[in-house]
């Protein structure tokens, strides 16, 4: 019995000291944990002015003071300062605005800026000339030209002449022998009927000849002409005194004036064209019979009426504009309406006034009211 009581003192002391050394261990860590608690910020809204260390993602911030950088997706609803944010955030240039001082870091670019000036060349509308043309061929010839016949058919027997020779009119060319076998006849000789230079000497001696044969073809080389034929669609427009410039294969590089002075008053059937011939306004004597000749015939022409450059125009779902550099910094869009034109110019009939500076390079990439800088 003795010894059953002892047994159960031990069990009762060894349960008290298990007991103590438990409570021990466990008091000793709950006052470090509230310890290392309180140190740390509470998690509901401060309002001190003070430093706040890095928050975590998804934390709502509403205090004041600066800010450390957040993650992605933060919330931030008060405070003078905000930090650069990660993805999803619009970062012009690296740097951190501060809205105490309202100024701008450099290296940030700005927001809601003027645009750049675009760069533009302009002509000022000034009264000009313009002319409307049709590009032709034509052939060179002589002025007065007449062909020489026999009076008799027969035989050549002679020619006294070589093309390009001078003949005067009565002069004797060629000889024919209108003699048959059996018979004899005495020569007939061939007279030129006009003065001027052989073009054209197309038989030879021995050749039978009749009264329709051309023996010789003769021209006045000092008075030359042009002849061509235009379209039936430019008929109406051609008058005596018309001009023209003409380009000759022989001198490309140079131009010479030509005025119509002949105009035939029937049109061809077959090809529906109109003979005219036109005359050398100065006469060259490099220019030869024969030669090739390129005819721009100017079928209108106006002077002293606004003109500007082709190039300048655009024209946008059927109508023409062009861009005006008023005061020379803004571009401004005119529609215009159109007049006589060519390859080059354009004669205005409405829509800008002389004086104005029309844009002729850049406009492509304008608006109305876009700033330009004018270049020479």
């Amino acid at each position: 019995m003795k010894k059953s009581k002892i047994v159960t003192l031990a069990i009762i002391f060894l349960i008290v000291l298990f007991s103590l050394l438990f409570a021990f261990s466990f008091i000793p860590k709950k006052d470090k944990s509230a310890k290392t608690q309180g140190s740390q910020p509470s998690a509901q809204n401060t309002q001190s002015g003070g430093e706040r260390p890095a928050r975590p993602q998804n934390e709502n911030s509403q205090g004041g003071g600066e800010r450390p950088p957040r993650q992605q997706n933060e919330n931030n609803q008060g405070g003078t300062e905000r930090p650069p944010r990660q993805q999803n955030e619009n970062n012009q240039g690296g740097g951190r605005q501060s809205s105490g001082s309202g100024e701008q870091t450099q290296g940030q670019a700005p927001r809601g800026g003027a645009r750049n000036a675009t760069t533009v060349r302009v002509t000022q509308v000034s009264p000009g000339t313009i002319e409307k043309s049709v590009v032709i061929n034509g052939e060179i010839l002589a002025r007065n030209q007449v062909t020489i016949y026999p009076t008799v058919g027969g035989r050549l027997v002679e020619t006294r002449l070589s093309i390009g020779d001078r003949v005067n009119r009565g002069d004797v060319v060629a000889m024919v022998d209108p003699s048959r076998p059996g018979e004899v006849y005495s020569r007939s000789p061939v007279v030129a009927t006009v003065s001027g230079t052989v073009l054209q000497a197309p038989f030879s001696i021995g050749d039978t000849l009749t009264t329709q044969s051309a023996v010789y073809t003769v021209g006045d080389l000092s008075s030359l002409l042009v002849e061509t034929y235009i379209p039936e669609r430019f008929v109406a427009v051609v008058t005596q005194g018309l001009r023209a410039s003409l380009k000759l294969e022989a001198m490309p590089n140079e131009t010479f004036l030509a005025e119509v002075y002949e105009i035939n008053p029937v049109l061809d059937p077959t090809s529906r064209t109109l003979k005219i011939r036109l005359r050398f306004v100065k006469p060259d004597p490099r220019i030869k019979a024969g030669m090739f000749a390129t005819i721009s015939l100017i079928t209108n022409r106006k002077t002293g009426i606004p003109v500007i450059p082709r190039v300048s125009i655009i024209n946008t779902y059927g109508s023409w504009i062009v861009f005006i550099a008023d005061n020379n910094k803004i571009a401004r869009r005119r529609e215009i309406k159109l007049g006589l034109d060519n390859e080059e110019s354009v004669e205005i009939l409405e829509g800008i006034s002389m004086g104005d500076f029309v844009i002729t390079a850049g406009q492509n990439f304008l608006s109305d009211g876009d700033p330009v800088r004018i270049v020479d």
